[in-house]
């Protein structure tokens, strides 16, 4: 069993895809202070991932960035095949990017229903399809794809959004199935609501009714949903496939 200091990633290469900030960003630093190499994934903010492998780098860690966009296939398999290749083995992978375009079911933009179906569910299929490749060659892997509480409790002008995460779940049920006899695990991690930048920028009367909610009593943090993640890939979750963790406070009861 793994504990305080101790590194039980050393050796394993990681990817975290939207990892330039918010919860991604403390799922990339807390997998390298585990000992994984991290593969910084991100899409167009070149800053904000330098900034995230320099605090990596500053920590002890190692990582490198790994741009592309997940709703593309093509690049999504380009960018996951070329860290695997460069670094010969992919051991973790984690789907953290997603977008949020809320909106009232009459008034969705068809447009905003393409792209947020093709970066939530699409991104997470391609990276899933990519990342299996290395980790059926190398027997042992771990996928955590990011859902959202939203999925299991449904939201007014979340519509979409809930769908997608829901659907992501569903995927993680069934590659648990497929990539089981390979020890490649696929588990869920479904946040609640999270002390962010998109929480932050919230009116404070909605952001109370939210804390309100939660039987704890308070916003979760990053790192409590980077710990949880980081459990389930590592050697210790090797018997939990399947599964959707819900990190909440309580709220999904």
């Amino acid at each position: 069993m793994s504990g305080p200091g101790q590194r039980p990633l050393e050796g394993r290469v990681a990817l975290v895809t939207g990892a330039s900030r918010g919860i991604g960003r403390s799922i990339a630093r807390e997998l390298a202070r585990r000992g994984a190499h991290v593969g910084v994934n991100f899409q167009s903010n070149r800053d904000a991932a330098e900034s995230c492998l320099a605090e990596i780098e500053a920590e002890g860690g190692a990582g490198e960035l790994v741009p592309f966009d997940v709703a593309d296939a093509d690049a999504s398999n380009e960018g996951i095949g070329g860290l695997a290749s460069r670094r010969g083995r992919l051991d973790v992978l984690v789907n953290n990017a997603g977008i949020a375009l809320d909106g009232l079911l009459m008034r969705y933009k068809e447009d905003d229903w393409q792209r947020i179906v093709g970066v939530n569910l699409g991104g997470v299929f391609h990276c899933c399809k990519a990342a299996a490749r290395p980790m059926v060659k190398g027997r042992w892997g771990r996928i955590v794809n990011l859902t959202s509480v939203v999925s299991q409790l449904g939201n007014a002008g979340q519509g979409p959004y809930a769908a997608t995460k829901a659907g992501v779940e569903g995927l993680t049920r069934s590659l648990a199935r497929e990539l089981a006899s390979r020890s490649i695990t696929v588990n869920a991690v479904a946040p609640g609501f999270i002390d962010t930048e998109m929480t932050a920028a919230l009116p404070e009367a909605i952001r109370s009714a939210y804390v309100g909610a939660v039987p704890v009593g308070r916003l979760g943090t990053a790192d409590e949903v980077a710990a949880a993640v980081a459990f389930l890939c590592g050697p210790d979750a090797g018997y939990v496939t399947g599964h959707v963790l819900a990190v909440n406070g309580g709220l999904s009861m």
